[in-house]
Parts: C-alpha cells; sequence; structure tokens
C-alpha cells in the first residue's frame, strides 16, 4: 500500500484541510465518481435489455420480463448489506478497485448470452443477479467518500458522488438504445440480429448493451487502484461498526432513505417496461432516460440545499411534493376505458424523479449531523475529543452504506409491484397506492423524529 496509505487524516482541522487534505480528498473523489456511474449502468441495463429482447426472438412472458427487472435491484440491495462494511474492513483503494473490476462479469456475460436465442430463462435470471454487484458497489463508494470530507462540505462531496454517479442510469438508458443500432466492435462484437418488421428488415447488436462498458470499466479499475487512497484511521472491524444496529436512528434513516433512493433506483427499473405496457404507442427508450437524468442531477442540489438550510427540513417538504406527484401519475393513467395523458404521466414522472434525487442529498446530509450529534462532537471541539470524531465518522459511514443497501430493495419491490399490480387487477394502480402510503410514513417519520421544534435529534 505504501505511499497510498493515509497516517494521519483529520478534514476537521481547517489548517490540514487547506494545505493537504482538500487535494486528496477530490481526487478520490473524481475517481470514485466515474466508478460508480459505471455501476450504475450495469446494475440498470436490464431496464433496457429485456425491452428488447422480444424484438430479438426470445419469447419471454411479461411477468418473466420484470423478474429480470427487479432481480438485479434484489441481488444489489444484499450485497450492498456485505459491501457496507468493506471499506474499513480492506480500505477505499483496494475494495473500489476490487468492486469495479466485478462489473466485468454481468457485462460481458450479457454480451454473449443475448446473440443466441436459444439462451435458457435461467441463464438470464443468472446475468441478472450478477449486474447487482453494481448496485452493491454504491454502499461501499458512500461509505469510503464519506471519510475525506469535513461536516461542513459532506452533503455536497457524497451528492456529488452519488448524484454523478447516478447517472450511470441515464447515460446507460440513453446510449443504449442508440449502440445497438451499430457494430461499433466489428467482428469482435458478434453478427447482429435481423428484425424483420411492417416497414422492413433491420439490423441490432443487442450485444452491446454489455460490451460498451467493458473498455471503461478496465480504465476506472486501474485509475483506483493507481490513484485512489486509504486512510489510516478509517480502519475498523465488522465488530466495531456494528455498533450502528443498535442505533435506532440507523433504522429511522433507513427507512426514510428507501423513500428517497429507493424510489429513484425502483422507478427506474420500471419505468420502460411501465410506460410500454400502459401506453402501446410509445417507444419507451425514448423517454425513460429523462427521469433518471432529472434525479442524478438534482442530488448534489439537495445535499447543497440541506447543507444550508438543514437536512430535515428539506426532507419533510420534500417527501410532501414525492406524494403530491405520485397523485398526479395516478391522475393521468389510462382508465375506464381512457387512453390516459402520456405527457401528463411523463411530467408527473419528472417531478417524481427531481424529488428522488433532492430527499437523496438531504437525507444523507442528515446521517452524519446526527452521529456526530449522538458521540457529543460540536465545532471547535477540544483535541481530546478527537475519538469521538472518529467513533462518529466510522458510525456515519457504516449507516451511509446500510441504509444504501435497505433502500436499494426497491430496485426490486417497485418494479416487482407494477408486475404484480398489473397481473391481479389489471393496472399499475394498486402498487402506485402502496407507494403513497409509504410516502406518508415517511412525512410524518421526518417530521416527528426530526424536523419540528421538539424533535429528539433536529438536523
Amino acid at each position: 500500500m505504501g505511499s497510498r496509505e493515509l497516517r494521519t487524516w483529520n478534514p476537521e482541522d481547517q489548517a490540514f484541510w487547506e494545505n493537504k487534505g482538500k487535494g486528496i480528498a477530490r481526487l478520490n473523489l473524481w475517481i470514485s465518481i466515474p466508478a460508480l456511474l459505471l455501476a450504475f449502468a450495469v446494475w440498470m441495463v436490464w431496464s433496457v435489455v429485456v425491452v428488447n429482447l422480444p424484438r430479438v426472438g426470445f419469447n419471454f412472458m411479461t411477468n418473466q420480463l420484470f423478474w429480470l427487472a427487479a432481480l438485479p435491484g434484489l441481488s444489489g440491495a444484499t450485497l450492498r448489506i456485505f459491501y457496507s462494511f468493506m471499506v474499513p474492513i480492506f480500505g477505499g483503494r483496494l475494495w473500489t478497485t476490487l468492486s469495479t473490476a466485478s462489473l466485468l462479469l454481468p457485462a460481458l456475460g450479457i454480451g454473449f448470452a443475448v446473440q443466441n436465442p436459444n439462451t435458457p430463462y435461467w441463464v438470464f435470471l443468472l446475468l441478472a443477479l450478477l449486474c447487482g454487484f453494481g448496485g452493491g458497489n454504491f454502499a461501499s463508494s458512500m461509505s469510503n467518500i464519506s471519510f475525506f470530507f469535513p461536516k461542513e462540505q459532506k452533503g455536497m462531496a457524497l451528492g456529488l458522488n452519488a448524484g454523478l454517479g447516478n447517472l450511470g442510469v441515464s447515460a446507460m438508458q440513453f446510449i443504449v438504445p442508440v449502440i445497438i443500432t451499430a457494430g461499433v466492435f466489428g467482428a469482435l462484437g458478434g453478427a447482429p440480429q435481423v428484425l424483420n418488421t411492417a416497414e422492413g428488415s433491420t439490423r441490432i447488436w443487442l450485444q452491446n448493451a454489455g460490451f460498451i462498458w467493458v473498455p471503461f470499466i478496465l480504465a476506472s479499475t486501474l485509475a483506483a487502484w493507481f490513484g485512489m487512497h486509504d486512510i489510516a484511521s478509517a480502519k475498523a472491524s465488522f465488530s466495531e461498526q456494528a455498533v450502528i444496529f443498535k442505533r435506532k436512528h440507523n433504522w429511522l434513516m433507513c427507512w426514510l432513505y428507501l423513500g428517497t433512493f429507493g424510489s429513484f433506483i425502483g422507478y427506474s427499473a420500471g419505468m420502460p417496461l411501465l410506460i410500454k405496457g400502459q401506453f402501446p404507442d410509445v417507444d419507451p427508450t425514448r423517454y425513460a432516460f429523462l427521469g433518471p437524468l432529472v434525479g442524478a442531477l438534482a442530488r448534489p442540489v439537495g445535499g447543497w440545499v440541506a447543507d444550508r438550510l438543514g437536512g430535515a427540513r428539506v426532507t419533510f417538504w420534500n417527501f410532501i411534493v414525492m406524494a403530491a406527484a405520485v397523485v398526479g401519475v395516478l391522475y393521468f393513467l389510462p382508465s375506464n376505458g381512457s387512453g390516459g395523458n402520456f405527457w401528463g404521466f411523463l411530467g408527473m414522472f419528472i417531478l417524481l424523479f427531481l424529488t428522488t434525487g433532492i430527499g437523496n442529498g438531504s437525507t444523507f446530509r442528515m446521517i452524519p449531523v446526527i452521529f456526530m450529534t449522538i458521540h457529543g462532537v460540536r465545532e471547535g471541539q477540544a483535541p481530546e475529543k478527537e475519538q469521538a470524531r472518529r467513533d462518529a465518522a466510522k458510525e456515519s459511514a457504516a449507516v451511509l452504506g446500510f441504509s444504501s443497501a435497505f433502500a436499494a430493495y426497491g430496485a426490486f419491490f417497485i418494479p416487482k409491484g407494477f408486475g404484480t399490480s398489473i397481473d391481479l387487477t389489471g393496472g399499475p394502480e394498486a402498487a402506485l397506492y402502496g407507494f403513497l402510503g409509504f410516502y406518508l410514513s415517511c412525512i410524518l417519520t421526518t417530521w416527528w423524529y426530526y424536523s419540528r421544534k421538539q424533535a429528539e435529534m433536529p438536523c
């Protein structure tokens, strides 16, 4: 590890931060962001691939396609539980390198599997589960970056890491529909699939949905190994971090982050198929990227605003707007024989994505403040309280990772909820009413514990 390990690291010391810390922290952040962007792209690639599988000869039922869209969320969320604790055990540099390199498995696997229409369904199920490697990366990435920045800049730093990383979803949903129309890898990329339509025959290279990420994954892996750092004081065993499971506010923040990030990633996974089912005349690949794009760009804004106005206040009002946006989506859906209003539906979903992004930033701003308060860390505290600062940083990093694991199950339950609702009732309304009730619970939780005048933990 040598010179890549930082023996002394105290970003709360203003002189240290200005002279040395700021440059190192920003270097690690700017290497972390593209690695996380690629992780999100690979994690959510099935949301576009499943729409195209029937076009290239795979005869899967609608519910089977929803399973493929949902399984990366299930595996990614589960992996995040373990990834949450990896950075203090292995170090941020090594773990970022290994976790980024692991994305090669699903990217290459998808590229080969979609070229053969006789590939069995179980292979696609396995590849969908392997895409969860990309979902797991978020927990360790956020935990790692949280160690590098002082308290007053954590909201912006975490917002940039997550927000620009989240752009991987939108980038994938924009790039993949374009890249599969060209044989960019020549003979190395394999033969195209020929589609016969009423307008004539056309060719696509669906394998490019996986192959396109391979060179970028390799470059990002090398950048992480040769450019990032480990922080010696951030090292901790699992047992040291496991104290968070006894913290009530860990579980409360998991619930709130499920409402923000869980919604962002779940709607990202399920929206293309939802559009296809509710508005059959609309090409979902032309619009699906807009929501994740808006949500990802809004995340740093949410962190920045929360740094100034307070995370709890921003989160409270944000959930109110989220609930209103779900009501709007319900209003514009097709119902009672009417065709609905696609543009109203899309507008409400974009508003919903906007609020998920703002809420992602504001909730992650709340967590470090909560755990510094628990450990009695205050502005201008004496040097002998440095241990309290380290303990607060380790616990908040673990909670950042674990809450992201909990919230990532939204990537499974939301698309699966849509699929189940459509199977049982013929439409997605039942699922949306369930989501609305959940947002109301988030409003009450935020108000009671964090944002009211006599709140237990104002932040």
